[in-house]
Order: structure tokens, then C-alpha cells, then sequence
């Protein structure tokens, strides 16, 4: 058997062999449980603010509801407040999440890199 086969034939059993967890996918999937939750958050609010901003730029400029003029400054102003604040909301979600998961990321952090 050639070399580029046994290479193949160790990357497939590889895939198909079962692996047990180390400290560092332990360490990713902590990172991925404190950031993942944020992310997602900031992603929907700020597209639920893109789209009220939206809305209130197509009432206001009589596209739809005509002689609501005022209602769509309203509204438009609601969404440029709401994307305004996506961002530090999102920094304080972050934030609470770091210091309530901090303890452990530290201690694996510095298992792997003591190893």
C-alpha cells in the first residue's frame, strides 16, 4: 500500500473513530456558552430596531398609512433608540456572563497552559 493511501485510510478511521473531550473543547464550548447567548440577542434586537426604524421612515414618508406623518417620526425615533442601544446592551450581557463563568474559563486556562 502506498503512502497517500495509509494516509487516507488513517484520516478516514479517524473520522469515524469516537473521541473523548479534552480540557480545550471543554474551554471552547465554555467560550462559545458565554458569548453565543449575547450574540444572539444583539443580532434580533437589532434587527427588530432596523425594522421598526424602517417602518417609521415608510409611514413618515406616506409609502404606506398616508397622513400619519407624525406617528412615522414617532415610530422611526423609537427605532434609531432601540439601535442605539443594541450595542451597550449587549456589552452588559456579555459582561454578566464573563463574571459568572470567569472562575472556571480561568482555571482551565491555566490547566492547558501549565501542560
Amino acid at each position: 500500500m502506498k503512502q497517500y493511501e495509509k494516509n487516507y485510510v488513517e484520516k478516514v478511521v479517524n473520522q469515524y473513530k469516537p473521541k473523548e473531550p479534552t480540557k480545550l473543547d471543554e474551554l471552547k464550548a465554555l467560550d462559545k456558552k458565554v458569548n453565543q447567548p449575547a450574540l444572539i440577542f444583539a443580532c434580533i434586537f437589532g434587527v427588530l430596531g432596523s425594522l421598526v426604524l424602517g417602518t417609521g421612515m415608510c409611514i413618515a414618508m406616506k409609502v404606506i398609512l398616508e397622513n400619519l406623518f407624525y406617528i412615522g417620526i414617532v415610530v422611526g425615533i423609537v427605532g434609531i433608540i432601540m439601535v442605539c442601544i443594541d450595542y451597550p446592551i449587549y456589552k452588559k450581557i456579555l459582561k454578566a456572563r464573563r463574571s459568572k463563568y470567569s472562575e472556571r474559563v480561568v482555571e482551565l486556562s491555566n490547566e492547558l497552559l501549565n501542560n
